[in-house]
């Protein structure tokens, strides 16, 4: 691609692709989608799946593209335990993923369940260990080696995933994963900001300094606490962890996790690295979440938000009456139609101008003189201030008969 800025889809600052800019990546040759909406996703208070609804949701990341899915704890209810068998038995293509303490029972349920691969916790600051947990390091370590040897045995790949691994000293938790590696089993590392509480620089430190001593494939399991979910996931990548951990919409406890469809487009088109999963049913899977979950979506929802492509302000109008067809971009960052939304619409509010006007006008066959979109103009802002959103076209109608008397 001659220039991977600029597209028919998209159309991103060419900065990106800067060799002064790109000189000190090390994103890996192979990059997987981990997706934890069904275990972390579920997390955040008040979304309370149901089997169905987990089948519903795995079968639509499936489809989407996604390379696993981790579909919960079995652990935490029967429920749970059948949807992950479910899910399963239905052969969908991804790797399927549970995840669990580092309990043997634990693992054994997660085998029996049928999972390819599990995700073994253990609490990874020595402050949470000793003030949450109330356990004594030592125990902390053995319960990890047991758990992890034990899945081993079963023939699970095991991914080690380490809470709250960046608030403590980083040499001790290094120290605790080789003890971890050498005496127990680990086929990959999660390296875990449990609390969203690292800038991406610092985590460029923090995969830096782990493969200076660890040499498993790495996972970037980053909350989103400070507005940083994304941008530590792709910084993660970029330096040089394979796998990333999302929810879809960035569901998950508290502020949530990196989000699912800004991840994979924000590598697509700011990074060009092509995943190769169905872009334009990322709008459909979010859509389908928020039904199951009750979650309430923001409009403005980067990549899959209800209103992305909704126009309100009279210039912004001007430009997309201006820029059709392989002009869209000038207007947009992202087509409609990489996203799976829907086309541009020019709303009635506050912000009209007179191009939103002569739109309306159009849409409803009516024709008025300069002056008149004038009037009409001053009458939608008017009524948008008081009614305190956007007008319908039925009252942009009634509007249009006050000032157009036959």
């Amino acid at each position: 691609m001659s220039n991977p800025w600029k597209t028919d889809k998209w159309f991103v600052s060419p900065w990106n692709y800067l060799d002064e800019v790109t000189k000190d990546f090390s994103f890996p040759k192979e990059i997987k989608i981990h997706d934890i909406t069904l275990r972390d996703g579920e997390q955040q208070a008040g979304v309370e799946l149901t089997k169905d609804d987990k089948i519903r949701i795995a079968e639509k990341l499936a489809e989407v593209g996604v390379h696993r899915i981790e579909a919960g704890m079995p652990a935490v209810s029967k429920q749970d335990e059948a949807a992950i068998r479910e899910i399963v038995k239905r052969n969908l293509g991804p790797e399927i993923f549970a995840f669990c303490r580092c309990v043997l029972d634990d693992v054994k349920l997660a085998a029996d369940c049928g999972v390819s691969g599990v995700v073994v916790e253990i609490p990874s600051s020595q402050h949470l260990i000793k003030h949450a947990y109330k356990w004594s390091v030592e125990r902390a370590v053995e319960a990890s080696i047991k758990a992890t040897s034990y899945a081993k045995e079963l023939g699970l790949y095991t991914t080690f995933f380490t809470i709250d691994a960046t608030r403590g000293d980083i040499d001790w938790l290094l120290d605790l994963i080789e003890k971890v590696a050498r005496e127990g089993h680990m086929d990959a590392l999660a390296l875990v900001d449990t609390m969203g509480a690292c800038s991406p620089q610092a985590i460029a430190y923090f995969v830096n300094k782990v493969k200076s001593r660890i040499h498993v494939p790495l996972e970037a399991h980053f909350h989103n606490d400070f507005g940083m979910g994304v941008a530590n996931t792709i910084m993660g990548l970029a330096s040089g962890a394979s796998v990333a951990h999302t929810t879809v919409c960035g569901l998950g406890e508290r502020s949530g996790n990196a989000a699912l469809e800004d991840v994979v487009i924000a590598l697509l088109t700011l990074y060009g690295i092509d995943l190769g999963m169905q872009y334009d049913k990322l709008r459909e899977l979010a859509q389908l979440v928020v039904e199951l979950s009750g979650h309430k979506l923001p409009k403005n929802k980067s990549i899959v938000g209800d209103d992305l492509f909704a126009i309100e302000s009279g210039i912004v109008a001007a430009w997309n009456e201006a820029c059709q067809g392989p002009l869209a971009t000038e207007v947009f960052p992202l087509h409609w139609d990489l996203l799976g939304q829907d086309p541009p619409r020019i709303v009635l509010g506050k912000g009209a101008g007179r191009p939103t006007i002569q739109h309306w006008l159009k849409k409803v066959d009516r024709e008025a003189s300069a002056e008149e979109i004038d009037k009409l103009l001053v009458l939608v802002k008017e009524n948008a201030l008081e009614k305190k959103n956007l007008l319908t076209e039925q009252e942009f109608r009634e509007i249009v008969d006050q000032v157009l008397v036959v």
